[in-house]
């Protein structure tokens, strides 16, 4: 990323923030339950640990949350299998890889606050959204430096360089961008995030990127363009901070590159 962080979600951001991927390359696969969605994306989880590892610093447990089963993540707890936890949902990520376990999780809830038995469990590395996702946004193609060919913006809108060198004057207000979509992170806090570049900027200080969320579900390579607000400076909380980010915005497809 970038310079987005704090650090980790997803994402991401040209930010000069384009994010870095999770840390995390791994390829082997969670049980397949670890996949059906239950519990939301926010507010409490609650269930039988069926499983639990501890691998740097962090602890993975797989809950069984009545008919269905959750893995949740946290700062490393003395927890075992068969002991009732709760814990407060701090983000819910997508395709998380961890490195350390060499294992992919296709969902994984983020977690704070944990208790074990209505009492509450110290964790000994704090708030793992900050020190696992942060910046690392589980991501579907990456935005790290690529050449991407020149699109020139729609009219009333503008390039991705001139968006950076004039954010703190357009702090606030709707800017219209097109671009290549080059990273994709879906359903992370209510929203899908996304990176765009459009040939021009500087991959050296990010400004050759820009990050944005939506409700629009576009794919890597999609050429789009992007009418939202935006914001500078924005702290999401949870490891999610971007000098600059364009939010809620609309998305339609858009011309091929020149």
């Amino acid at each position: 990323m970038n310079r987005a962080f704090i650090v980790v979600l997803l994402a991401a951001t040209s930010l000069v923030a384009c994010s870095p991927e999770p840390v995390a390359t791994a390829t082997a696969s969670a049980p397949a339950a670890a996949a059906a969605p239950a519990a939301p994306a926010s507010g409490t989880i609650s269930g039988t640990i069926a499983e639990t590892m501890n691998s740097g610093g962090y602890t993975y447990a797989l809950l069984q949350t009545g008919s269905k089963s959750e893995w949740i993540a946290t700062g490393e707890l003395p927890v075992k299998v068969g002991e009732r936890v709760s814990a407060t949902i701090d983000m819910p990520m997508e395709n998380f890889t961890s490195k350390t376990l060499n294992r992919s999780f296709p969902l994984i809830y983020f977690v704070t606050g944990v208790t074990r038995n209505g009492v509450a469990v110290p964790a000994a590395a704090g708030t793992p959204a900050l020190a696992l996702a942060g910046s690392h946004e589980p991501t579907q193609g990456s935005a790290a430096p690529q050449v991407v060919e020149p699109i020139q913006p729609e009219p009333g809108g503008i390039t991705i360089a001139d968006l950076w060198a004039r954010r703190k004057e357009l702090s606030g207000k709707v800017v219209v961008v097109s671009g290549k979509v080059l990273k994709v992170n879906n359903a992370i806090m209510g929203s899908n995030w996304i990176h765009l570049q459009d040939g021009s900027g500087v991959a050296k200080d990010g400004t050759n990127d820009l990050a944005v969320t939506t409700s629009a579900t576009v794919k890597v390579g999609d050429i789009v363009t992007i009418s939202g607000k935006l914001a500078v400076d924005k702290d999401f909380g949870a490891g999610y901070a971007y000098a600059a980010i364009v939010e809620n915005a609309t998305v339609t497809r858009g011309k091929a590159a020149n």
